[in-house]
């Protein structure tokens, strides 16, 4: 995925709450917006180079996204609304293993009372339903998710067991919105809950998958597949 709007590098100075944040572009303070309700906190810190994403809508309070960080020389993504669109274009080129063999893929689709990001037929018209979730916490090599409680992935794996109870596939992909990763975890001291239901979801039969990205200032892309250590 190649952004197509300008791409501009600024300095970050302070975030006062989830969906602001402002920045130093050429001397100059800018109020931006944050398109990520994560903590984001070892990576959102005064004086970090941060990417942001130009946004012509007159409509906005706000001229530019941020849409990047650098954590040292780590490039980081934590722009929520990228994952679904990466994982979306990956599946429809055959770059995920695990979903190599389904030939049609639809968005937000639902199951009984559930809504999933993306529901798929494999070539034998078995369905499957998937939920990503972006990752964007590193220490040390290893990924972690969430950065902060999340009912909502709770209740999210609980309704994928439902699906696996069904006969019907389940999975979520856990994508990692940078490269250099060496594992990917839950979370526990986080979100302890969150770290038992995926270890429940998988027991269950719940597929768990993460991939790593290729990214740049104005690309990303599903990278490779990363081992997952629950």
């Amino acid at each position: 995925m190649i952004f197509n709007k300008q791409i501009v590098k600024a300095r970050f100075i302070s975030r006062p709450n989830r969906f602001q944040a402002y920045v130093n572009i050429d001397g100059v303070q800018l109020m931006i917006h944050v398109p990520n309700t994560g903590r984001c906190r070892e990576i959102l810190i005064p004086g970090a180079t941060v990417i942001l994403r130009e946004e012509n809508n007159p409509n906005r309070k706000t001229k530019y996204d941020l849409i990047a960080a650098y954590k040292g020389t780590r490039l980081i993504n934590i722009d929520s609304q990228i994952p679904n669109r990466i994982v979306d274009e990956a599946l429809k080129m055959n770059k995920i293993s695990y979903f190599r063999d389904c030939k049609n893929v639809e968005r937000e689709k639902t199951f009984g009372n559930s809504r999933f990001d993306f529901k798929l037929l494999d070539k034998d018209n078995k369905e499957y339903y998937l939920e990503v979730k972006g990752v964007t916490f590193e220490e040390n090599g290893v990924a972690r998710f969430p950065d902060a409680p999340t009912e909502r992935g709770r209740k999210h794996l609980l309704e994928l067991v439902q699906v696996k109870k069904s006969n019907i596939g389940a999975a979520v992909l856990f994508l990692i919105q940078m490269e250099g990763i060496k594992c990917f975890k839950p979370y526990d001291e986080i979100d302890k809950k969150f770290g038992e239901y995926l270890r429940y979801a998988d027991k269950e039969g719940v597929k768990i998958l993460a991939y790593d990205c290729f990214l740049g200032e104005n690309f990303i892309i599903l990278k490779d597949e990363i081992k997952v250590c629950l």
